[in-house]
């Protein structure tokens, strides 16, 4: 029993682990944000969709760093699934994983530091005027 449990306890950890290493770089934290608001099994136009309008990077560098080192790390760890041409991103097998942590922090942003906020409140103002237009 002992080894079962410090065998989940090690799944978890890594799980976590990995988790927090999709998560380290923006375009990558952009990229999912951009999954989570698109519909379940579209594909999303890269790079446009990776890039954050709070600090736009440019198109052709963000490109290259997508292409090498942000989506083949995102698809190694199961998050995020890609093709080079058309150049598109979707949700991956382990998708729900990252995105369940981008839910809990939208859902308690009010309690967090406004330094970590900014972006998350004006996501949700946009959101919300989306969801205005479309009703």
């Amino acid at each position: 029993m002992t080894t079962v449990r410090f065998e989940n306890g090690r799944d978890t950890i890594r799980n976590w682990d990995d988790v927090f290493e999709a998560l380290s770089a923006e375009p990558r934290r952009r990229l999912v944000v951009s999954l989570m608001d698109a519909p379940r099994d579209e594909t999303i136009p890269l790079p446009e969709r990776a890039i954050n309008p709070d600090a736009p990077a440019d198109p052709d560098v963000l490109r290259t760093e997508l292409f090498h080192r942000h989506l083949p790390l995102l698809s190694d760890l199961g998050f995020v699934e890609w093709e080079p041409d058309p150049f598109v991103a979707s949700r991956g097998p382990r998708f729900e994983e990252v995105a369940a942590v981008f839910e809990a922090l939208h859902s308690h942003a009010a309690e967090l530091p406004e330094s970590l906020v900014l972006g998350c409140r004006r996501l949700e103002r946009e959101r919300e005027r989306e969801m205005s237009v479309s009703d």
